[in-house]
């Protein structure tokens, strides 16, 4: 099971370089940028007009849903998250361009990050919600004290935090499918690694933002 979130990056030696999975022949520019339009459009599809079924979700469960995912990705609660997804539910992670279905492979992967991180901290922020459907906006922070598969082998002991989404869809109550929407390339410049590009240089901790 590959932990959440951790992108597909080569470590040479002590060095975190991004793997040629990453640096696509397609604009990484034009990925993101499709992912943004993606996931605005899943926005106002959630908050638009609710129509009049009766057999919808009310926005407030909906709300509470997502709040209660982040507390199980908080506290690697296997069974909460087993009582709010239906047993054929699926879960998106677009990062790694994975699909987890099931509930044991949707377990491994939210409670993934528990495997190499510490004081984990998952707090969702505004939240948008229509009757089956509910949008989070989230930091999550953790702390890396042990290896984090092949991908990061050695422990940096530091602080990595990262933003992203999560999109739930429910039926009947439970959620049948969501999708998380987060750019990993900050995690690896956060433990101490660059990215390589062919023909733009390296990018590495200190150089972001400029």
């Amino acid at each position: 099971m590959k932990s959440s979130w951790s992108p597909k990056w080569l470590v040479i030696g002590s060095v975190i370089k991004a793997s040629p999975d990453v640096l696509q022949t397609t604009s990484i520019g034009k990925q993101i940028i499709m992912r943004i339009v993606s996931l605005s459009v899943v926005v106002v599809i959630a908050c638009g007009p609710s129509g009049t079924s009766t057999s919808s979700t009310t926005a407030p469960e909906s709300e509470l849903k997502i709040l209660m995912l982040a507390t199980a990705v908080e506290r690697a609660d296997t069974a909460l998250i087993a009582d709010l997804f239906w047993p054929e539910a699926t879960y998106d992670d677009f990062a790694n361009q994975l699909t987890y279905q099931g509930i044991l492979e949707i377990v491994g992967y939210l409670t993934s990050v528990h495997e190499w991180g510490d004081d984990i901290y998952m707090n969702m922020g505004r939240i948008n919600t229509g009757p089956t459907m509910a949008v989070g906006e989230w930091v999550f922070s953790a702390v890396q004290n042990r290896p984090m598969g092949d991908q990061v082998p050695f422990v940096t002991g530091r602080e990595v935090v990262l933003n992203g989404a999560t999109i739930i869809e429910l039926e009947g109550g439970r959620i049948m499918r969501a999708a998380d929407y987060v750019d990993t390339a900050p995690l690896t410049l956060q433990l101490g690694g660059s990215i390589s590009f062919p023909t733009d240089g390296i990018i590495e901790p200190e150089n972001v933002g400029r």
